[in-house]
């Protein structure tokens, strides 16, 4: 039976879904799109893939989506005014056990913080922009008060137990050659990437400058309290965005041409993560690497389930006379208007209209939202735009979808799914399994072709056809590894969530009913006859040029200009 499928049918449902979705969680919903600096964007948690470093794992949030590197005079600080937070749960009980709180200030640099003034016709008058001065130039890495106009720092506490009303303590740093800030608890973040000039770059690709700058802000002399294993790192800043997925056709009524042979080409095509726009813009990161002894409860309970957060005041007023340090006040409890575990779900399976609802609710109160998993709308979404002779959703014995419950609720047995294990959205990490080499990727496998179907599946690939035609998929390792040049990596989404993961393809997959089959409507199950086809939406990760071989993991962000 010959398939047809667009390269990029997953985004059907994000235009069908949500028409203000935007990459992974870039505007997902209608309310945070109105709150940018609260939009948590993208979501990772795996074990730690840096030579000497394979007993920790690492967390990166990332927020502030597609942001235009040339976004002056402001440019990009976190909001004050917010609560930025990592929940982790080393139980399966659906509630936090572990709290990581970020809270930041922005303030102004100049003697007596206030403000950088610049001689004009006899009078010193305030500059307008963030960064620089008449007499100082470019910035270094902690000339804080004399070339930074606005200086942002934070504070991190580490929260166990309810977030609210648990135990909380300061996360420290060791003060020493080269560490910026005078006091253990107050952590600087490097301001965002304005350009070569301002940071003294010759116009290299790689600003040479810049990286060194924002190195300096890596924090690898943390102090976790409750910790016994040291090691921690901490980095807050601007990074390169990095979530492939090709959105200006995607929304434009999928605006691409159908692969030469009527059938999507596997991972293939010529679009790339720079090629798509995404590559473009930059985020904001906030990472954390923490020893694994440090997240789970013991080695014989190696899964624990990780989000992320953000927070606003619940009220608000504008001072009708603002001033840069009060242009409101605040008040009033904490309310969540953000929430990321894993990707996709809020854009692709949550009703538009719970998107909010979603984004409000803790992963302990998931009930409400599971017949979202058990019968999703994107395959019907997709059936709908591309017709049931072309791309069939899953039917009949295929309901309700134990394999998406599976995926995103529980944790797939004898994978990531936690011993006891309570009903909840998160991502899920067995901290057991060992971390593939980024040499040994999906995409670094030399061993694949540009075009085998199980090429960029990452734990998804270890599920392989049972003996019997219509039966579900049986998890196979042994033997089948990447490195061994099968299609397991364990590593991989949905195993937690690395950088390079193509969760777009991976997705895709498992919503069609990758989990389910092992065939097609003549030689498998016909309730889930597109379950194999190599679908994808076009666009490449690439860990060879894209990723770092250790924290933070993420680029460089692009610069808002480059020397001429």
């Amino acid at each position: 039976m010959r398939m047809r499928i667009v390269r990029v049918a997953l985004a059907v449902a994000a235009l069908a879904l949500a028409t203000e979705a935007e990459a992974s969680s870039h505007r997902e919903a209608p309310f945070i799109a109105k709150m940018p600096k609260v939009d948590n964007t993208d979501f990772y948690m795996f074990r730690s893939y840096e030579a000497g470093r394979d007993q920790f794992v690492t967390i990166i949030a990332n927020y502030q989506p597609l942001q235009d590197p040339y976004g002056g005079p402001n440019y990009f600080t976190m909001d004050s005014d917010a609560l930025y937070e990592i929940h982790i749960d080393n139980n399966g009980d659906a509630a936090e056990d572990l709290t990581f709180q970020f809270r930041f200030q922005n303030a102004l640099g100049g003697a007596g913080g206030a403000g950088i003034d610049i001689p004009v016709g006899g009078k010193m008058m305030n500059s307008p922009l963030v960064v620089g001065n008449a007499a100082g130039g470019g910035v270094t890495p902690f000339n804080l008060n004399t070339n930074r106009h606005v200086n942002e720092t934070y504070g991190v506490k580490i929260v166990r137990g309810n977030r609210r009303t648990g135990t909380a303590a300061d996360v420290t740093h060791v003060i020493g050659a080269g560490i910026p800030g005078a006091t253990p608890v107050i952590f600087h973040k490097p301001i965002d990437f304005i350009g070569q000039k301002t940071f003294g770059d010759n116009g290299a690709v790689f600003a040479p400058n810049y990286n060194a700058y924002a190195n300096a802000h890596v924090y690898d002399n943390v102090i976790v309290p409750g910790c016994a294993v040291a090691g921690t790192r901490v980095f807050v800043g601007q990074r390169r965005e990095m979530f492939a997925v090709n959105l200006g056709a995607v929304f434009d009524l999928i605006n691409v041409p159908l692969d030469a042979t009527g059938l999507l080409e596997p991972n293939g095509g010529t679009a790339n993560l720079y090629a798509s726009g995404v590559g473009a813009k930059n985020v904001t990161t906030i990472a954390l690497e923490l020893p694994i002894a440090c997240l789970r409860t013991s080695a014989a309970a190696p899964v624990i389930g990780g989000w992320a957060t953000a927070s606003v005041r619940q009220a608000r007023v504008i001072n009708p006379q603002a001033t840069y340090a009060k242009p409101s006040r605040e008040g009033g409890a904490w309310v969540q208007v953000s929430r990321l575990g894993s990707p996709l779900v809020n854009e692709l399976l949550i009703g538009l209209k719970d998107k909010d609802r979603f984004n409000s609710s803790e992963p302990k109160d998931d009930a409400q939202f599971r017949d979202y998993l058990t019968h999703p709308t994107l395959p019907a979404i997709i059936e709908l735009v591309f017709g049931s002779a072309n791309a069939p959703a899953p039917k009949g014995t295929s309901f309700p979808r134990a394999d998406l419950v599976d995926v995103f609720l529980e944790g797939i047995p004898n994978l990531n799914q936690p011993a006891a294990v309570k009903e909840a959205e998160m991502l899920r990490l067995n901290t057991a399994i060992a971390a593939t080499p980024r040499v040994n990727q999906y995409r670094g496998q030399a061993g694949l072709a540009q075009g085998t179907a199980a090429r960029g599946l990452g734990a998804t690939g270890c599920f392989v056809d049972a003996a019997t035609p219509t039966a579900k998929k049986a998890l196979s390792v042994a033997g089948n590894l990447l490195s061994e040049g099968g299609t397991c990596d364990p590593a991989g989404f949905p195993n937690g969530r690395r950088p390079g993961d193509d969760v777009v393809d991976i997705a895709l997959r498992l919503a069609m009913g990758y989990l389910l089959t092992s065939g097609d409507a003549t030689t498998g199950n016909p309730d889930a006859a597109a379950g194999n086809l190599p679908l994808g939406d076009g666009v490449q990760q690439q860990p060879s040029d894209q990723f770092f071989e250790g924290f933070p993991y993420l680029p460089w962000p692009n610069p808002g200009a480059q020397t001429p």
